[in-house]
């Protein structure tokens, strides 16, 4: 295939080392040089450019990237109009409003009339015409959560992940507006063979996706157990299930979904399952 899918991350921050990584984890080997902006995988045929959050939607209208992967509250805030291929489970955050501590807040009513900074104002704009709340709004791209130390806005709009930046300039989180998470996202003019490359590429993606949830176990099981045991094991098709050495027993493989993973572990062994063994899986092929 003569053409290169190209793919446009964020040029810095957390978001890009997790999506470097994701790449990586997916076989895909990418040359990074001190402040590239752009470079070329050496073993898959896709180009990496680095990229503005921001900027990204864009770039993806215009044609000048084929795929994306960017911060969901990025396409919700400028790129409504483009697909969510799939959902990466990485990046987590909210984007909140907050306002300073010792204030007094009962509902988002209490903003009527106030001052928001914020770097996400359609975002803003949309969930406060559906509370029936007006307020002025002072776009801010950068750090909006010193407006209400100088007295530029009464509240912010911004996301929050760990809370920390809120704490250390005196604010608390009032309303969650959303929840979001890094995304692959694609240009609608992508062209059919470009496409060819993204499934191949998302099948990969999910393959890696599919082993991070999920956790590989074994364990011995007393063969009179063994119709209880299985029952209780969510597996892809059915669990495999080999004699041991040991007359009477059988070691028992199987797949468990992270979310459930304790609660599954717990009844195996109230149902006599013995030697239990946890496995991280790398990639699961569906």
């Amino acid at each position: 295939m003569s053409q290169k899918i190209r793919i446009a991350i964020q040029k810095s921050g957390r978001l890009n080392e997790e999506s470097l990584q994701l790449l990586k984890n997916c076989g895909v080997s990418i040359d990074n040089g001190k402040d590239q902006l752009k470079a070329i995988a050496r073993n898959f045929p896709l180009e990496v450019l680095y990229l503005r959050n921001g900027d990204i939607p864009q770039y993806l209208r215009d044609g000048v990237v084929d795929i994306a992967i960017l911060g969901e509250n990025t396409l919700i805030e400028k790129g409504k109009d483009l697909p969510i291929i799939e959902r990466l489970g990485f990046s987590k955050c909210k984007v909140s409003l907050a306002i300073p501590k010792g204030q007094e807040y009962n509902s988002v009513k209490d903003l009527e009339g106030k001052r928001i900074a914020t770097s996400y104002p359609n975002t803003v704009r949309e969930y406060l015409a559906e509370k029936g709340v007006n307020a002025e709004l002072h776009i801010i791209n950068g750090s909006v959560e010193i407006a209400p130390n100088i007295g530029l806005a009464d509240a912010i709009c911004d996301i929050v992940s760990s809370g920390s930046t809120l704490f250390k300039n005196n604010l608390k989180e009032v309303e969650q507006m959303l929840t979001s998470e890094a995304v692959l996202t694609a240009s609608p003019t992508i062209s059919d063979e470009r496409k060819e490359l993204l499934e191949t590429l998302k099948f990969r993606i999910q393959s890696v996706l599919a082993g991070q949830r999920s956790k590989y176990v074994l364990m011995n099981v007393p063969d009179a157990k063994l119709d209880d045991v299985i029952a209780m094991l969510p597996g892809m098709r059915s669990p495999t299930v080999l004699p041991l050495a040991q007359e009477g027993w059988s070691s028992v493989h199987s797949v468990i979904n992270k979310d459930s993973f304790w609660d599954v572990i717990d009844n195996l062994k109230k149902a006599g399952a013995e030697g239990i063994l946890v496995c991280p899986i790398e990639k699961m092929v569906l």
